[in-house]
């Protein structure tokens, strides 16, 4: 249905139906970033600049601070408020997006994990990424994959189907194709130097942007258990505390579909002030203080959010437009 919407042309923006927008990137780059290329089609420059002076003109860009107000309040401005989001803590956030926000005078917050903060580790899936990238731009044997692994791949294709269904559990297989494949991922950590030092992220605070959290280590929630849950996600909200950095926010990776009621209260429990976000676009939660983020990286904001609304409008006359915690 969200693809109909965005083929169909999507609802009116002034119909939008929440008092409060918030927009999800990974990153902006014009350059070719190989640990991201293969995973979505992030944003360059003039693409998001075009995105937030559409979404300038719909929406009121405020800060965290500014919007966790209103939540608690109940308040509304005359129109929707908007909460710019990035994930992942990616080193273009310093680099390319906060010089375009501060130009544009608008407020962001990036969601990091503590894993890869100070160029650590790679996250899985970026590292699928790199080998993918590695074998068809560099020339590396998908013939050598197929005999490490006992699989028939014959294209890239198909290598990238099976690279980017290893799942979070399964991760160590990334790290043993690559040491088969002559692939050093700390090389390439070092070359590249894809995410945020804690130096940077305290830099981004000082210029007046926020930090979260997103779990230690960017995890699949549905596959933990509830204790794992709730560990990963403790962890990263203490790194924050530890260090005097971040906000009372996290951010789940990649979705919170599955996770049970018996998590939120636990974890607002723990922490009365939080908000936490997932990504199922314009929706509801029994949790009020677990919010949807609009994912905007597969075509251009004004395309995603009218898509948005129009699914939103029709799921609205099924009753489906509030998520319900098992």
């Amino acid at each position: 249905m969200r693809n109909m919407a965005l083929i169909l042309g999507g609802g009116s923006v002034k119909d939008f139906p929440l008092p409060y927008c918030i927009p999800l990137y990974h990153t902006v780059s014009d350059e070719h970033l190989p640990h991201l290329k293969h995973l979505y089609d992030y944003r360059n420059t003039q693409q998001f600049e075009k995105d937030l002076d559409f979404m300038a003109r719909h929406f009121n860009f405020i800060s965290y601070r500014e919007f966790a107000e209103r939540l608690s309040q109940d308040k509304k401005g005359a129109k929707p408020a908007a909460l710019l989001t990035f994930d992942d803590g990616f080193s273009e956030f310093k680099d390319i997006i906060i010089p375009i926000l501060e130009r544009k005078g608008i407020y962001a917050i990036n969601f990091i994990n503590p894993a890869f903060t100070g160029q650590t580790d790679l996250m899985f899936r970026c590292k699928a990424s790199v080998i993918l990238d590695m074998v068809i731009n560099k020339g590396f044997s998908l013939k050598k994959i197929n005999e490490m692994t006992g699989l028939r791949l014959a294209n890239s294709g198909q290598l990238k189907q099976y690279l980017l269904h290893i799942s979070y559990g399964k991760r160590s297989v990334l790290d043993r194709l690559a040491t088969g494949l002559g692939i050093d991922f700390r090389e390439f950590i070092r070359n590249h130097r894809p995410y945020m030092d804690l130096d940077d992220l305290k830099l981004a605070e000082t210029r007046g942007f926020g930090i979260g959290a997103h779990s230690w280590d960017h995890p699949y929630y549905a596959s933990l258990g509830p204790e794992q849950q709730f560990e990963t996600t403790e962890k990263s909200l203490q790194y924050l505390k530890e260090n005097h950095i971040g906000e009372e926010a996290f951010a789940f990776p990649f979705t919170d579909f599955g996770v049970k009621k018996q998590f939120f209260e636990r974890l607002y429990s723990r922490n009365p002030e939080l908000i936490s976000f997932g990504t199922a676009g314009i929706k509801t939660d029994s949790f009020p203080r677990n919010l949807q983020r609009i994912p905007m990286e597969r075509t251009d904001a004004a395309s995603i959010i009218k898509g948005e609304i129009a699914y939103y409008q029709f799921k609205e006359r099924l009753g489906k437009n509030k998520i319900e915690r098992g």
